[in-house]
């Protein structure tokens, strides 16, 4: 199930005009059973991190974005993002493969094919900025970022390992599908991971570095 704010056909047909090569999709259906709250509407500096995640991707020059969230959270989402593509996962228990799988699904639909790249990127990773986006993309992929020794998201995916995803079951974790070669980056706050209050706390702690890193 989609849910835009456009017709359909007209946002097709926009896309398509548009003709973006690297396409994005931003994953948010986690329950934040541990954490009591829905990530995506965390804020940093006023901001919640759902549109962090969008802002950064479109600066990137990625086009189209798709949120893949969960029934529940979908208007809260469309609210925070009214342009948004917001895709709806119905069983994201079945873990991040399952909706990412979802996302491909929508952007086959808006573009008539799969894009050539795609970036990957969960909402409660923030620590990462549009220039860590662009370049991952001057990769190729599949490619993840890291700073140091420590790796994570954004990843992005080319043409035959997003057909890798789509043929495996939802549940596969997605290391077992996809080998992501290393993108070193300058992303010192790569590390953040919001999953529990400690986690929020340490969010908080990096707050005006993190802001002041995503304004260089």
């Amino acid at each position: 199930m989609n849910l835009r704010c456009h017709n359909a056909k007209e946002g097709a047909s926009r896309l398509l005009t548009m003709g973006g090569s690297s396409a994005a999709i931003v994953l948010a259906a986690g329950a934040s059973t541990r954490l009591g709250q829905p990530k995506a509407l965390i804020e940093v500096g006023g901001t919640p991190l759902i549109v962090l995640a969008y802002e950064h991707l479109k600066q990137a020059g990625c086009s189209p974005i798709v949120i893949v969230t969960r029934q529940d959270l979908a208007v809260d989402l469309m609210l925070a993002l009214p342009d948004a593509n917001i895709a709806i996962n119905s069983d994201p228990e079945r873990g991040r493969t399952g909706s990412l799988q979802r996302g491909l699904m929508a952007l086959m639909s808006e573009l008539g094919r799969l894009p050539r790249q795609v970036v990957l990127a969960p909402v409660d990773r923030p620590g990462w900025s549009s220039q860590v986006v662009r370049e991952l993309l001057k990769h190729g992929g599949p490619a993840g970022a890291r700073d140091g020794t420590s790796r994570g998201h954004p990843v992005i995916f080319d043409t035959a390992s997003m057909k890798a995803v789509l043929a495996n079951q939802p549940d596969t974790p997605l290391r077992d599908i996809v080998s992501f070669a290393p993108v070193d980056v300058d992303a010192p706050y790569l590390h953040l991971n919001i999953d529990t209050h400690e986690d929020l706390l340490q969010l908080r702690e990096h707050e005006t570095a993190l802001l002041a890193y995503f304004s260089q």
